[in-house]
Parts: structure tokens; sequence; C-alpha cells
């Protein structure tokens, strides 16, 4: 089983910004060195507590110093941009990470994030859908491009000169394009199966409860059965938070009371998911009052924390409910002591996760 690592980021609002992406940045290069495969990086522009306003500018400052992980956005929220900006970005990208990029790509999620741009009440999927659209056929085509949409319209021909290059979009490193992927949410997921029948691979969310994580896996088998290919559970990857610690004490005092960070974390969530009307996320129960979704009881569903044993059987345990996959993906919180954030990454790389492909029989991060 591959490991990986995703941030959202957030940090709490107040913290020095210079700081927080100091830090962002810092986790990344750690995961590289400790043989992460996979970075992903979230982006809004509208959140004190999110610091990265855009993963693609973010994954640049990154792509001379990293050496061997993949970087992959997550997301790019493409209602929020221009297709051809997004495609000239990413082609960039791409070539500056020589291959090393996966593009990660959703509606976006945050309203204060759709209402800035004008899309608020908007339908934000189809917007997406276009945009996806258009970009493979910027990538797959040469001007003038000529694409007419509901949304966005394209062409250079008044303008383009062959001659010298003029009106000619990059095209990325990669061929036909970057592998993509994006976030699964929604319990039964139709959009994962969406994503099965395009070749793209699904993310479920490290905010869902087991219950629903487990759900994508048969929308995924329905979407690549739709076009007769084979689902593989190496192509699917799930995040889950989780903290790895010497002694157990601490453990549980940083990964689930009060005033830790990921408890921090899920207070932030929850309250940005309820009040957009998703607290089914956090529910197996559909009749349990939204009053009863409390940080605490989401923090000790969700997270995985302890000594490395312990999180080991935690991961396996897991692993037995959702059903076999093939990229455990590390949700990175903010390091409100950066000694135990960096310990629980090391941890995790050299301790735990040797021992989860032993027990399962899988050959480490490969």
């Amino acid at each position: 089983m591959k490991y990986s690592t995703f941030m959202m980021p957030l940090h709490p609002p107040g913290r020095n910004v210079t700081e927080t992406l100091k830090e962002d940045r810092e986790a990344i290069l750690l995961a590289d060195r400790l043989g992460f495969s996979e970075a992903y990086v979230g982006e809004h522009v509208t959140d004190a507590a999110e610091t990265v306003t855009s993963s693609l500018i973010f994954l640049a400052s990154l792509a001379a110093q990293t050496k061997q992980i993949k970087l992959g956005t997550g997301t790019i929220n493409l209602p929020n941009t221009h297709p051809a900006a997004v495609a000239a970005q990413v082609a960039m990208l791409d070539h500056l990470l020589e291959g090393r990029f996966i593009m990660g790509i959703s509606p976006g999620g945050l309203m204060s994030d759709a209402e800035i741009f004008g899309n608020f009440g908007r339908d934000r999927n189809a917007m997406f859908v276009e945009s996806i659209n258009m970009i493979l056929k910027i990538w797959e085509s040469t001007p003038p491009y000529n694409l007419k949409g509901q949304f966005w319209d394209i062409s250079v021909e008044k303008t383009m000169i062959p001659e010298i290059g003029q009106g000619f979009v990059m095209k990325p490193h990669q061929q036909p394009h970057p592998p993509i992927v994006g976030t699964a949410v929604a319990p039964f997921s139709q959009g994962v199966t969406e994503m099965a029948k395009r070749g793209w691979g699904p993310i479920s969310a490290n905010f869902l409860m087991p219950e629903w994580v487990k759900s994508h896996w048969p929308k995924y088998v329905e979407g690549r059965n739709a076009v007769g290919a084979v689902a593989l559970p190496s192509e699917w990857r799930i995040a889950k938070s989780i903290f790895v610690s010497d002694d157990e004490k601490t453990a549980q005092r940083y990964a689930l009371e009060s005033g830790g960070p990921y408890h921090f974390y899920f207070q932030q969530l929850t309250r940005k998911l309820i009040g957009g009307g998703r607290s089914n996320l956090f529910k197996t129960d559909p009749n349990m009052p939204d009053s009863e979704i409390t940080p605490s009881f989401v923090t000790k569903r969700l997270v995985l924390a302890g000594t490395v044993n312990s999180v080991v059987d935690q991961i396996l345990a897991f692993r037995d409910q959702v059903g076999d996959f093939g990229n455990l993906v590390y949700a990175c919180h903010d390091w409100m002591d950066p000694a135990l954030g960096k310990r629980s990454m090391e941890l995790f790389a050299n301790e735990v996760m040797p021992k989860v492909n032993a027990a399962i029989g899988h050959t480490e991060n490969i």
C-alpha cells in the first residue's frame, strides 16, 4: 500500500501567514524525504484559516526542492478560474516538475469563494464539467480552438500568428495530460462513477464516516465497468486524519482533546459543512440531531491516534471495514507543536506503514 499526504491546509486564524506557509512547505519537504509517494494541497481564496490561495503557485515553490514525491492540486476549484488559464498554468507546472504532477480538480466547496467569484447560486457542477472538457480540448488540439460553451468561449482566431507561435497554449509534459483525480465526498457518490468512466482516480475525503467511505468503491467499480475497464483497488486513495506518538497519553491529548490541532480542524470543518447543509456526512443515523454533531464527537470517530502498534491496528481495522485500497493519504494538520507534528510523520512512514504492509502482504509504497 502506498502512503501519501494531503493538506487543506487549515490553521488557526490569526497565525502569521508567512509562518504557516513555511510550515506547510516544510511538511511536504519532510514527506519527500520520508518517501511519501504523493502530496496534495488545497486552495481557498476567502478563508483566514486556509492560507494557500493558489495550490499551483504553492506547488511551484516546491518544484526545485523536492526529489521524488509527486505533487498534486487538492484541488483546483475550476469554476473560479478561466479554463484557458488553468490549461496554461497546469502545463507549465507539469514541465517544471518534469511529470511529477497530478491534477486534482473539483467544483469547489467553500461558499464564500463561490460568492466572491460571482458563482453563488450558479450551477457550479455544470461549470466544472465544461471547464475540464475545455482544458482537455485545448491540450489535444491546436489554435484557433474555437470552443463555445454555456459559461466560457475560447478562441484566438482573430489574433493568432501561427508562424511565430502566437495563439498557442502550452501542452503538458505528460501526454496526453497529467493524471486527474477528484475528491469523493458524498455518500454513494455518483461523481465517483462519472470520474471512473473518464479514468480519473477518486480520493475519499478524511472527514467522512467509514460507512460513507466504503460506499465509494462500488460506485467506482460501476463506472469502470461501464467503459469496459477493470477497477483496481490500487487506484483508490483514502485520506485519514492520523497522529502517531511515542506514548499513548500524548497521542490522546494532542489528537483527540479540545485545544489540540485535530479538534480545531474538525471544529472548523463541522461549522462549515453543517452550515452548508451537509451534516449527513457526519451521521450514520439520519435521525441523529445536528446538535449532537460536536467537534469532539467527530474527532473521536474519525481520527486514528496512538502509538505505532495502536495506529497499525486501527488502520488494519479501518481497511477491514471499508475494503482494500491502494493509497493511504495522511491528512496534515496544524503543527501546534512542530516536534510532535514532525515525529508523527516520521513514525507513520518509518514504522507504521512497513508494519501495515507486512500485515496485508503488500510491498511498501510501490
